[in-house]
């Protein structure tokens, strides 16, 4: 715990047994209270490895639910475990967990109650071996994304986020996708609600074990991202409304076709 916060990790976790015990060995386990893995059908040895070091609470997919599927997953079991604070962290080892008390602590503090890793801030991406085209298109649609959403965030597709328990249950995001684009969806959300979001500098890793999408995916990704943000804005403006967006506090709970163990 900090400042009497229980603070829940979940690992959205699809073939990482390479990287797994390198990302949880790292969890800083004097605040952190519970890590959950949600398994998203992987074909590797991702389950045995996540039974291995021990870890509590680990859900495993019959099918893949896709990457948005899988934090739906996580979400609702953090949710269920009475979390104040949720965070995301890909069990790749992209992002180093060595960042978690710093995030959490902005939201114990109650100084914000989203908080991003973000690869751009600093010299991170670059130096971690971001391709540079992944780059290119990170800042385009960021700088684009800011324009419709009327934020000044230096990216919005970092996969290290810190969440308030109290900012997710009041966000219908079972609406989202299943896919990549889900995190744009959510973060349109926590913006459309008017929550204040905070970023702090993250160094990042590419290297062959950690995760990637290839071309094609990256452009439909890109092609969905700026879909979400011209919604945003013409929700806004009130002139096309999204279902996205809906009204009130929501408390989710896990999903029955989903076994636990």
């Amino acid at each position: 715990m900090l400042q009497h916060k229980k603070i829940v990790v979940v690992l959205p976790a699809y073939n990482a047994a390479r990287t797994l015990e390198r990302t949880y060995r790292d969890i800083p386990f004097d605040i952190v209270d519970e890590v959950i893995l949600v398994d998203d059908a992987s074909k590797d040895e991702t389950l045995a490895v996540a039974r291995r070091l021990g870890i509590r609470h680990i859900i495993e997919h019959d099918c893949n639910k896709g990457y948005g599927g899988n934090q739906k997953t996580c979400y609702q079991k953090a949710l269920a475990l009475e979390a104040d604070i949720v965070i995301m962290l890909h069990p790749d080892y992209q992002y180093t967990p060595r960042l978690i008390p710093a995030m959490a602590s902005l939201i114990a503090q109650g100084v914000y109650p989203v908080v991003l890793g973000s690869r751009i801030l600093g010299r991170g991406a670059i130096k971690g071996g971001m391709p540079r085209y992944k780059y290119f298109f990170n800042r385009v649609l960021t700088l684009v994304q800011n324009i419709l959403m009327g934020q000044k965030l230096s990216e919005y597709h970092t996969g290290y986020r810190a969440f308030s328990a109290r900012v997710l249950a009041g966000i219908d995001f079972k609406r989202n996708s299943d896919g990549f684009v889900f995190d744009n969806e959510l973060l349109a959300q926590i913006c459309m609600q008017g929550h204040e979001i905070a970023e702090v500098t993250c160094p990042t890793a590419y290297f062959p074990d950690a995760s990637s999408i290839h071309f094609r995916a990256s452009v439909v990704y890109g092609l969905g991202v700026l879909r979400v943000a011209l919604s945003y804005r013409l929700h806004k403006w009130g002139l096309r409304q999204s279902t996205l967006y809906g009204e009130g506090e929501r408390q989710w709970l896990p999903m029955v076709s989903t076994s636990y163990r």
